[in-house]
C-alpha cells in the first residue's frame, strides 16, 4: 500500500481524492460539516431531479455547514461519457451547481475509488457493497462517519430532515 499512513481509513476525512481539474483535494477540509457524496451522470433519467434538488439543497444549507461532494462516474449504462470539463460545465450551466465536482471515477469493481470502497464498506446497500446506478447517495456527519446510505432513486429533498439532524437543526 502505497499511503502515508498504514492504518485503514477511520473516516472520509483520510482520503485525498482529485478535483476535475485534477487538483488534489483532502477531504480532511471538509471536518466539521456534514456531507452528501453522490456518484452523478449528465445522461441518466434520474439526473434532472437530482441534480436540480441536489442544488436546492445546496442553496438552502450551505451556510449552515451542508457540502455535496459530486462524483461523476460512467459506470452505468455510459450515462457519464463526457470530458471532466464538459462534465462541469453541464452540471453548471444546465443545473447551476455550485458545490464541488471531482475527478470522473469507478465507484464499483477493482479499480473502484478508495474513498467509494470506504463508503460502500461502511454502509453496504441493499444488494450488498456495490452500488447499483447514478446518482447513489452517502450522508456523512462532520466528523466523517458514514451514517446513512440511499438509493438513486430516492430523492435529495427527502433526506433534507436526515441533513438537518446533522447539522443541529432537526
Amino acid at each position: 500500500m502505497a499511503s502515508a499512513s498504514a492504518q485503514s481509513p477511520k473516516s472520509v476525512h483520510d482520503f485525498t481524492v482529485k478535483d476535475a481539474r485534477g487538483n488534489d483535494v483532502n477531504l480532511g477540509s471538509y471536518k466539521g460539516k456534514a456531507l452528501l457524496i453522490v456518484n452523478v451522470a449528465s445522461q441518466c433519467g434520474l439526473t434532472n431531479s437530482n441534480y436540480t434538488e441536489l442544488s436546492q439543497l445546496y442553496e438552502k444549507y450551505k451556510s449552515k455547514g451542508l457540502e455535496i461532494l459530486a462524483f461523476p462516474c460512467n459506470q452505468f449504462g455510459g450515462q457519464e461519457p463526457g470530458s471532466n470539463d464538459q462534465i462541469v460545465e453541464f452540471a453548471c450551466t444546465r443545473f447551476k451547481a455550485e458545490y464541488p465536482i471531482f475527478d470522473k471515477v469507478d465507484v464499483n469493481g477493482q479499480n473502484a475509488a478508495p474513498v467509494y470502497k470506504f463508503l460502500k464498506s461502511s454502509k453496504g446497500g441493499l444488494f450488498g457493497d456495490s452500488i447499483k446506478w447514478n446518482f447513489a447517495k452517502f450522508l456523512v456527519d462532520k466528523e466523517g462517519n458514514v451514517v446513512d446510505r440511499y438509493a438513486p432513486t430516492t430523492s435529495p429533498l427527502s433526506i433534507e430532515k436526515d441533513i438537518k439532524k446533522i447539522l443541529g437543526e432537526a
